[in-house]
């Protein structure tokens, strides 16, 4: 794992400590001014899907053992100065390298500001007519979990932020770890909220 990446994941770590992925995040509190030079809280956003439950079990059609379907998804809570949102979903039973980094499942970033939500079933596709951007461990689109059956369920972590600029990372040309470093230190000083939802998979036993 890069030194970049390791930094910033420390630094968003710091940022959002407060968010557990275990429970459903509170409602947004009223957003705070800024004082002098210092960055302006960060907003607790609520983000759900009619896929599963937060803390449940997520559907195999949305698993690579069904059909890697990516669940919809919804969000609200988001502060005005929002801009782009970028969603991370990962598998954070699933450490690698020197145990600091994770499996990646899906990284949309560029999500318009606007948006409220994602419909399921995003097509394949490095980018998308509005500008988003997606990638995961092995290509551009959405892959389910798959924690083997031998084991216990892992935790698959949705992750969206609410960010104050436009990501002006490509999602084609550089190696996924290089991308998703990159995309993290560009989000590193312009977040300002984040939603959490966490679903549980392992394979069905043969």
């Amino acid at each position: 794992m890069s030194a970049v990446l390791r930094a910033t994941m420390v630094s968003l770590s710091m940022l959002c400590a407060s968010l557990s992925y275990a429970q459903t995040p509170p409602p947004s509190p009223p957003p705070t001014q800024p004082r002098g030079n210092a960055r302006p809280a960060i907003r607790v956003m609520t983000l759900t899907t009619s896929a599963f439950a937060d803390g449940g079990a997520i559907p195999t059609k949305h698993a690579q053992a069904g059909r890697d379907v990516s669940p919809a998804l919804s969000w609200s809570g988001a502060p005005d100065s929002t801009r782009t949102f970028v969603l991370i979903v990962h598998d954070a039973d699933a450490a690698i390298g020197d145990g600091t980094d994770d499996l990646l499942h899906w990284m949309v970033w560029n999500i318009p500001g606007t948006a409220t939500s994602l419909p399921e079933g995003i097509p394949q596709g490095a980018q998308s007519a509005n500008g988003m951007r997606q990638i995961s461990g092995t290509g551009p689109y959405y892959r389910g979990p798959a924690a083997p059956s031998s084991g216990p369920a892992h935790h698959y972590l949705f992750e969206l932020y609410a960010l104050d600029a436009i990501v002006n990372v490509s999602a084609v040309g550089m190696a996924v770890p290089a991308t998703r470093a990159a995309v993290i230190a560009a989000m590193a000083t312009h977040i300002r909220g984040k939603g959490v939802l966490a679903g549980l998979y392992r394979r069905p036993a043969a």
